[in-house]
């Protein structure tokens, strides 16, 4: 096509364009729905109070631009659901919006279509440069995102693309100004603040905060902090998660003008999805790893999701039952495996039948269908967690299960849990012990046969424990409730001959000074001593898997009866199955030369476009 008619055919688009935009503005300012309007019920729809497009139930009855329409419709989005008829229609029309809703309820969309909106009716270009910022916590939660904004945004002619752990910050910073919808996580923007010459967010016109409730919290506080310093105020904010900060000091802090707080689940009986079925277990620290054993060989034909509290312990455990061959292919995902790894892992899990073991990097956001258990082997440390973990099963109406162990130690969390006020409906059952497939002895024999994991298995132990020493909540999560012997038969289950040794920060060289003002020194059971530290500093440790020289010191040696089928044979004698396991995985000792490369390989990334 010759060069005039290109011209041509380009300013007949851009005049059809403007009209659409005009029709579209004019339509979305009459029926402006009033601050605190909710949508009627459905079977009130008609309702005349409301806007046309307030009471609308299908995405082909918003006020969007016919792109928009086409790609919702070729991705097979028809109907609304809840959280995104309550929110659409004052996000569309500029409305700043506070969402909360249950997991897998369709948030995503409910932020994404306004962002591609807004920057449609905006005429927004390649040369306006960063007109959105969609801030996640997590790599793979941001590479989610950027995926349904790319099925969204097909038609149009936004630039965009999602900041995660791949090549390096170097190219990143040759296409960033150009794009003009950013996803990413707050340390990766941070990073371009500092480091991309003349990187500027000063035209941004919405900034959306997915999973907010997280990305408000101190661990992201300073990062958070800078970012708002670095974008206009005058913009349109939306935030969305599963469980909502209310916190006015939040709410100011990324400056949100008269918001519209949209909670389409608050009234509802249950915090949690109504087709998760719910059970805990009180099993005795000893005893996870058997409780763990003899489930995962009752449910061969299951997809689980098990989620464990540190790297170390999702490497052994991991790595131990792909010895055992328990009969279904396993899979294990943590932070400090490579972003393609992790997506890799992550697209297998969703297409096959398989145990997946997990830290939390795999409790919020992500997206996976069809997940038939998810399982809790340590206790999550607040219900806020827990009800992210098992969001990650029963998702868009569909049925699914969780189970979680707690030790007798922990039982307050579950007094937490079915407090009145969690809405959480949580059964109780008790293990029959009789039935336990007991596989320490097993377990022994691979140390034996591969001396590499007897390493990883002191350092599971390890950093198990430092997990629940750095926890907060001490009403649930206190060492002194432990027993020396609890800690002995707990290293006889990972297969360990002796029981490590295990020490606590006692000297200020790893605290600073204020934060050691308020040292309290406590006696354990047996004499061995804990100090504990302050809370504020044991968040941020938490995160340090390194070497645990400087944090460990040397130390002496009612059931509920309305319980669904899944688990009324949960400890039957095992179920004969092949011996399948995940193949091609990487080398135990490549990972653990891996892990001291982890934090410069953490700050890498790439603009996918």
């Amino acid at each position: 096509m010759r060069r005039p008619q290109r011209r041509a055919l380009a300013k007949q688009s851009r005049a059809k364009d403007g009209d659409e935009i005009r029709l579209l503005e004019a339509w979305i300012d009459a029926g402006k729905p009033l601050p605190g309007t909710k949508p009627p019920p459905l079977a009130k729809a008609a309702a005349g109070d409301y806007s046309d497009y307030g009471a609308s139930t299908r995405f082909d009855e918003l006020p969007l631009s016919k792109k928009t329409k086409d790609a919702l419709r070729k991705a097979g989005y028809k109907e609304m659901s809840e959280i995104q008829r309550a929110a659409l229609p004052h996000a569309l029309c500029g409305h700043d919006v506070l969402g909360a809703a249950k997991t897998g309820s369709g948030k995503t969309l409910a932020f994404v279509i306004p962002v591609i909106e807004k920057l449609y009716r905006e005429k927004w270009s390649q040369e306006d440069g960063v007109g959105c910022i969609i801030l996640s916590p997590t790599n793979d939660l941001a590479g989610q995102i950027w995926e349904v904004v790319r099925k969204v945004g097909k038609h149009h002619n936004f630039s965009g693309g999602a900041i995660v752990k791949r090549t390096g910050i170097e190219q990143e910073k040759e296409r960033i100004n150009s794009l003009n919808i950013l996803v990413c996580t707050p340390g990766r923007l941070v990073q371009h603040f500092d480091e991309t010459p003349n990187f500027d967010c000063s035209n941004l016109q919405i900034l959306v905060l997915d999973e907010a409730d997280q990305i408000l919290d101190k661990n992201f506080k300073s990062q958070v902090d800078i970012i708002l310093s670095q974008i206009p105020k005058a913009r349109q904010t939306l935030l969305f998660s599963a469980t909502q900060t209310k916190s006015v000091k939040d709410l100011a802090r990324v400056s949100l003008k008269n918001p519209e707080y949209i909670s389409v689940h608050e009234q509802a009986s249950t915090a949690t999805p109504d087709n998760l079925e719910q059970c805990a277990m009180i099993v005795p620290l000893e005893q996870k790893l058997n409780m763990l054993w003899s489930f995962i060989k009752r449910h061969l034909k299951s997809k689980i999701l098990v989620f464990l509290s540190s790297v170390k312990q999702v490497k052994f455990v991991y790595e131990i039952f792909k010895k055992l061959r328990p009969g279904i292919p396993l899979k294990c995902m943590h932070g400090r495996m490579k972003y393609e790894v992790q997506q890799a892992i992550v697209a297998e899990f969703s297409e096959s039948t398989s145990v997946l073991f997990s830290t939390d990097i795999f409790s919020r956001g992500l997206d996976i269908g069809n997940v038939d258990w998810v399982v809790q082997v340590d206790c999550p440390e607040s219900v806020a967690l827990y009800i992210h973990r098992v969001g990650r099963t029963a998702r868009y109406n569909k049925k699914g299960k969780s189970l979680i162990f707690l030790c007798p130690e922990e039982e307050r969390m579950l007094e937490k849990l079915k407090a009145t006020e969690s809405k959480i409906p949580i059964n109780v059952r008790k293990p029959k012990v009789e039935q336990l497939e007991q596989i320490s002895q097993n377990v022994a024999a691979v140390l034996v046969k591969f001396p590499n994991l007897q390493q990883l298995g002191k350092r599971a132990f390890v950093t198990y424990l430092k997990s629940v020493y750095l926890q907060g909540d001490k009403e649930v999560f206190d060492l002194s409730r432990f027993s020396a012997e609890s800690f002995a038969a707990y290293a006889s289950s990972l297969g360990l001959p002796v029981t490590p040794k295990i020490r606590f920060v006692s000297h200020k060289k790893n605290v600073s000074k204020k934060d050691m003002k308020d040292i309290d020194v406590k006696q354990m059971k047996h004499k061995a001593e804990v100090i504990e530290i302050n809370p504020q500093v044991n968040r941020y440790m938490l995160a340090d898997d390194g070497p645990d020289d400087d944090i460990l010191y040397p130390k002496k040696p009612n059931t509920d009866a309305n319980i669904y089928d899944g688990l009324d044979d949960i400890l039957s004698p095992k179920v004969p199955g092949t011996d399948t396991h995940m193949a091609g995985s990487e080398a135990l000792e490549k990972e653990e030369a891996e892990d001291k490369h982890a934090q410069a390989c953490g700050n890498k990334g790439q603009v996918r476009r």
